[in-house]
């Protein structure tokens, strides 16, 4: 529960844009000339990570939803207390008293699981309508990039079960078309987060926390 909790999951529903890309491959009436042979790739899942309309409307979406996990976070962690309770006292509560906090934690379990859900279906739900929004206009970018630079193909590799075995480096085009699109969106680019305060050096400094285990990402 602690790493579902963690982060609300931003690449369980950019893996939708791969079908989405494919569904806008069918080729366009004005096609290349048979001469061209160009072969490109790119990743579009980071293309719109690299977008700065993808940055900045993502990033704000991780913003807003931040006191959602925060107070998820909080509600665990209630849980977490009273679980403890019953295992360090619950021999030495009377059974009225044992089993109202055994019921409590019962109540309290679901409770979190029900946000927790909730929110989860709510952040990627969102996170989809910006992946989609600018997954369709990405693809017009990238029709006119091929068409520009005589492309026959430009394949989409960000599907881990995609074909592509190897490609050259020179053919991903990934960086080319997000720099496309930012000049096309004249969306600037979002400020660097600032730094976070340095204490002052007659500050006591922080006792330092228990060491954590890497964490699986997600």
């Amino acid at each position: 529960m602690k790493r579902t909790l963690a982060r609300f999951v931003l690449p369980l529903v950019l893996m939708s844009v791969t079908a989405f890309a494919q569904s806008k491959a069918s080729p366009a009436p004005d096609t290349p000339p048979a001469t061209a042979s160009k072969v490109g790739i790119i990743n579009v899942q980071q293309a719109i990570l690299l977008t700065n309309e993808g940055k900045r409307d993502l990033e704000a979406l991780e913003s807003k939803f931040a006191p959602k996990r925060t107070e998820l976070q909080n509600l665990q962690k209630e849980v977490e207390d009273m679980k403890k309770q019953l295992n360090t006292q619950g021999d030495k509560l009377n059974e009225e008293a044992r089993n109202k906090l055994v019921k409590d934690i019962d109540t309290k379990q679901k409770s979190l699981q029900r946000n927790l859900e909730d929110a989860q279906q709510d952040f990627q739900s969102q996170q989809s309508d910006i992946v989609n929004r600018i997954g369709q206009k990405l693809m017009e970018v990238v029709d006119k990039y091929a068409k520009a630079n005589s492309y026959s193909a430009i394949l989409d590799v960000s599907n881990p079960q995609s074909p592509v075995l190897w490609a050259a480096s020179n053919s991903d085009v990934t960086k080319e078309i997000a720099d496309a699109y930012n000049a096309q969106s004249n969306v600037p680019a979002p400020a660097p987060a600032a730094p976070a305060p340095r204490p002052s050096s007659s500050s006591k400094p922080a006792t330092p926390g228990p060491s954590a285990s890497k964490a699986t990402p997600k």
